[in-house]
């Protein structure tokens, strides 16, 4: 099948393309992006399930805005794993409330790393010089927006738009770099 075939399939809610998409064809590459995602054992299909009902939203907003610029399966695949860390952070607020001290243990190291890995990347986009370019990081990668709605807001194209952003994320390399330089030339005189 092609991707626009399976597309017009999952709108459509054939079950037969549903069931061989999800639980076949992307079997692989979901679960794999689970297993990274999720330091603890969670149900493939419960998972799956949620994130075709995020697919199926507004009339399958999401689907519609599919413009073929990748493959659907990349594209999924960048989907599903912005999709399943969210669902982490919101599993890991309920688990730290279950009786299981090893889930409240992994809940607790994974709001840590998260809140660590927010607080770094806020330190980086303080230092960028390019404030154009942080905001096009904010809302592209940290708020997730949809990028035509952002470059109509911005007034330019969507093509230009993901070029800033390749712009944005190599001067962002290049700050994390120096400022990993930095970190290592201070530690050593710590030695």
């Amino acid at each position: 099948m092609t991707d626009q075939q399976i597309i017009k399939g999952l709108i459509d809610r054939d079950g037969q393309v549903t069931q061989l998409f999800f639980f076949e064809k992307c079997r692989p590459l979901l679960s794999s992006i689970i297993q990274t995602v999720f330091a603890y054992h969670v149900d493939y299909d419960e998972l799956v399930n949620e994130l075709y009902l995020h697919l199926m939203e507004d009339d399958a907003l999401r689907l519609r805005q599919f413009e073929g610029r990748s493959s659907f399966y990349q594209w999924l695949k960048v989907l599903a794993i912005r999709f399943f860390i969210r669902k982490r952070h919101l599993v890991v607020e309920n688990a730290s409330h279950d009786e299981d001290p090893a889930m409240a243990n992994a809940a607790a190291a994974d709001t840590d790393s998260a809140q660590q890995a927010h607080n770094d990347l806020e330190r980086l986009l303080a230092m960028m010089t390019n404030k154009r370019y942080v905001s096009i990081l904010r809302q592209l990668v940290v708020n997730d927006r949809d990028p035509d709605r952002v470059a109509t807001e911005m007034h330019i194209t969507t093509a230009n738009l993901y070029n800033l952003k390749r712009r944005a994320i190599a001067e962002l390399t290049q700050v994390a770099l120096k400022d990993k330089n930095n970190y290592d030339r201070k530690n050593a005189f710590i030695r």
